[in-house]
């Protein structure tokens, strides 16, 4: 009997399989902060479909590398774990990164899933990059609309000078002044700079209602800067403010940004901060969504008893189409279409002040 069950165990351990999926995210530097969060969300969804006998019997493994948000690194990573590890599926956050990888992807037929990056280039980077988020000129577009429409009409533009920044700035630059505003001035900040003095007294000068940013780093101490120089224009940006550091920093009182509309079930939420102990904020939100769709295509893909390719997972992730997970996404094309709010930050809360639609 114990040697029946000895040989039934190593039996089903030889035919268990792992399927490998990839992570390339900041998990150093800079960007760590959201990275991390990023991976917690993947990790998360996977390790909870594990413990549920994995997707038709099978384990699914997620391999992450650190790319400190640099493009070089990225490609190295994802060459790494697409030609050793043979990883069919790669998730990836920030813009310029992802924009590196992508010619990659459509070479290898690798499927790269953002759920994070924002940058307009995205949309038409490659067949094999899904976005669960859309560009960030809708955002934009949304945000200038409602600042002029509020009477904040003379704008500033502090930018990042990066792929996520500069389209970012781009899109001030066309939104605003067809919503009626315009734009005075521009300054070019570096990603992972921590001294924006000096942008912010050149962008004070020039007297704007408004200040319009594109950076993805570095927020806090913007938003402390600005309070320090007692400067008395209006923030306001796009869903990259979504730190929990600074909506709890009293001197973001007032920044104002446009924030895709994503929910957790307090149960889940409170299941993430016993694990991790952190709160499941936006960016672990996204990318365990974006996890879940991966996942519900791993099993599609079983079911049809097609093999886990870059190929098949693409294919029948936008054959399906529509996904209900902690929002619901619908894939027309390889970039989704959100819900999208206004938000102001207040007495160390993000507080919805307008809920919009973004098509």
């Amino acid at each position: 009997m114990a040697a029946l069950a000895a040989c039934l165990v190593a039996c089903t351990s030889a035919n268990a399989e792992t399927i490998k999926f990839g992570g390339i995210l900041p998990l150093t530097g800079p960007g760590a902060l959201i990275g991390t969060a990023e991976m917690r969300g993947v990790q998360f969804a996977v390790d909870q479909a594990n413990a549920k006998g994995g997707i038709h019997g099978q384990q699914v493994e997620v391999q992450f590398e650190d790319n400190q948000a640099k493009p070089d690194q990225s490609v190295l990573s994802f060459n790494k774990l697409t030609d050793l590890t043979h990883v069919s599926v790669i998730f990836t956050g920030y813009s310029g990164p992802t924009l590196a990888m992508a010619p990659l992807a459509t070479r290898k037929k690798v499927l790269l899933v953002n759920a994070g990056a924002q940058a307009d280039a995205l949309a038409k980077a490659s067949p094999y990059l899904i976005n669960t988020l859309p560009t960030i000129g809708g955002e934009i577009e949304v945000l200038s609309k409602y600042l002029t429409g509020d009477g904040k009409k003379k704008a500033a533009i502090m930018f990042e000078n990066d792929a996520a920044g500069m389209s970012g700035r781009d899109d001030y630059l066309r939104f605003f002044p067809e919503a009626g505003g315009t734009i005075l001035a521009q300054e070019a900040t570096q990603f992972g700079q921590t001294d924006f003095r000096p942008a912010l007294l050149k962008l004070a000068d020039a007297k704007p209602d408004v200040m319009l940013v594109a950076i993805t780093a570095g927020l806090l101490q913007m938003a402390q800067e600005y309070k320090q120089l007692d400067l008395k224009f209006t923030v306001a940006g796009t869903t990259f403010f979504a730190d929990p550091a600074t909506i709890a920093d009293p001197s973001s009182s007032g920044f104002v940004h446009t924030q895709l509309h994503i929910d957790a079930p307090p149960d889940l939420a409170a299941q993430f901060k016993s694990k991790y102990g952190a709160d499941m904020e936006f960016f672990a939100k996204q990318y365990y969504n974006a996890a879940q769709i991966v996942l519900a295509t791993l099993d599609k893909v079983l079911e049809d008893k097609q093999p886990v390719t870059g190929e098949t997972m693409h294919d029948t992730l936008l054959k399906i189409g529509k996904f209900q997970g902690l929002i619901p996404l619908e894939f027309k094309t390889n970039t989704a279409s959100v819900p999208l709010d206004i938000n102001v930050m207040r007495d160390g809360k993000d507080v919805l002040l307008k809920e919009m639609k973004l098509q």
